[in-house]
C-alpha cells in the first residue's frame, strides 16, 4: 500500500509516437495508478529532431477522449510559438475534452529550434524572462476574465472571450517550470504547481542534484511569502530527466530516492514512461516496484499483469 507520506508518480509520455501507440501508451499508465500524464509541448526536440514528432495539444485531445480518470498536461507550452490567446481557448477545449482533467505547464522556453523556427531573434536570458513574465500574466487573465482587452509590448487581446471558460474554475491549474529566482517569483504568482528537473548541469550526481531542489524549494518558500500565499499553496514536482538513470538502479535506491523527495517536500515525481525503441526512460522491470512505493491498490504481481495485458 502507498505510504501517504510518498509523493504521487506521474508519467511523461512523448509525442513522438505513433498517435494510437501514444494512446495506448496514456491508457496504459491510467490503468497502472498514475496521477498524471506529460507530454512535451515542442515543435521539435532536439535529441530527437530527425524523429517523428506530434503537436501536443492533438495528441492530449486523443487521450482525453480515450481515458476518464486520468490528469494530462503539458510539459511544458513556452512563448517560443505559442500566443496567449490562441493558446487559452485551445485550454479549455481540452479541459472540456477531459471533464476537468487538464493540467497546463508553461515555462520560459530556452534558445532552441522551437525559438527559431518563427525566424524570432535570439534573446537573452533576461528577454526570455521579460517576455514569459508578460506572456504568463495574458495567459491566466484571458482563462480567468470573460473577456479581456489588453495591449502589451509583445502580446495583445482584443475582446478574446472566455466562452464558456473552463470545467475547472476559476481556471485550469498552471504548472510553472522554474528554477531560478525570477522565474520561481512567477511561480508563487500564477502557478498552482512548480515543475524543475534540478541543476543544468550535474543532473547524473544525486547529492547535487537533490541539494539544487533543496535550495530551489527554499528559493520558492521565499517567493510564496512575498506573495502572502504559504508554502503548501503551490504543489512541487520533481522532474527525472529522460536519461538520468540513478534512481531506477533498483527497488531499494528508488524507494530512497522517493524518500528523499518527500523530506525536501515535493508532491509528485514525473519519470518518463518506457521507451521500447532507444531504452531511455523508466526501465521496463522498474514499474512494479514504482507501484509498490506510490501506487495503492493490487499487489505489486497483479498491477504488474494488468500493465502487460
Amino acid at each position: 500500500m502507498k505510504d501517504d507520506t510518498v509523493p504521487d508518480l506521474s508519467v511523461l509520455v512523448l509525442p513522438d509516437r505513433d498517435p494510437a501507440r501514444f494512446v495506448a501508451d496514456v491508457r496504459a499508465a491510467e490503468a497502472m495508478g498514475v496521477r498524471t500524464v506529460w507530454t512535451y509541448d515542442h515543435l521539435t526536440w532536439q535529441p530527437l529532431q530527425d524523429a517523428p514528432w506530434h503537436a501536443a495539444v492533438p495528441m492530449l485531445a486523443a487521450a482525453a477522449v480515450s481515458t476518464t480518470r486520468v490528469r494530462l498536461g503539458t510539459q511544458v507550452a513556452t512563448p517560443n510559438y505559442r500566443h496567449p490567446v490562441t493558446f487559452a481557448k485551445e485550454i479549455v477545449t481540452l479541459d472540456h475534452l477531459s471533464g476537468g482533467r487538464l493540467e497546463i505547464g508553461v515555462g520560459a522556453g530556452a534558445e532552441s529550434s522551437d525559438s527559431r523556427v518563427l525566424g524570432d531573434p535570439q534573446r537573452t536570458l533576461g528577454e526570455r524572462f521579460a517576455r514569459f513574465a508578460e506572456w504568463l500574466g495574458l495567459l491566466d487573465h484571458l482563462l480567468t476574465h470573460e473577456v479581456t482587452t489588453v495591449r502589451g509590448p509583445r502580446y495583445s487581446a482584443v475582446e478574446a472571450r472566455r466562452i464558456p471558460g473552463c470545467v475547472q474554475r476559476p481556471r485550469v491549474p498552471l504548472t510553472v517550470g522554474a528554477a531560478g529566482p525570477r522565474a520561481l517569483r512567477l511561480a508563487a504568482r500564477h502557478g498552482q504547481a512548480w515543475v524543475t528537473y534540478g541543476p543544468y548541469r550535474g543532473r547524473d550526481d544525486p547529492e547535487e542534484w537533490f541539494a539544487a531542489l533543496a535550495a530551489q524549494g527554499a528559493a520558492l518558500d521565499e517567493a510564496l511569502a512575498a506573495e502572502g500565499r504559504p508554502p503548501g499553496a503551490v504543489r512541487r514536482i520533481a522532474q527525472v530527466a529522460l536519461d538520468v538513470t540513478w534512481p531506477f538502479r533498483g527497488a531499494g535506491a528508488y524507494a530512497d530516492f522517493a524518500g528523499r523527495l518527500a523530506e525536501l517536500g515535493f508532491d509528485e515525481i514525473a519519470v518518463h514512461w518506457p521507451r521500447h525503441d532507444d531504452g531511455r526512460g523508466v526501465p521496463e522491470h522498474a514499474l512494479a516496484y514504482l507501484a509498490a512505493v506510490h501506487l495503492p491498490g493490487p499487489a505489486d504481481s497483479t498491477r504488474k499483469a494488468e500493465h502487460d495485458e
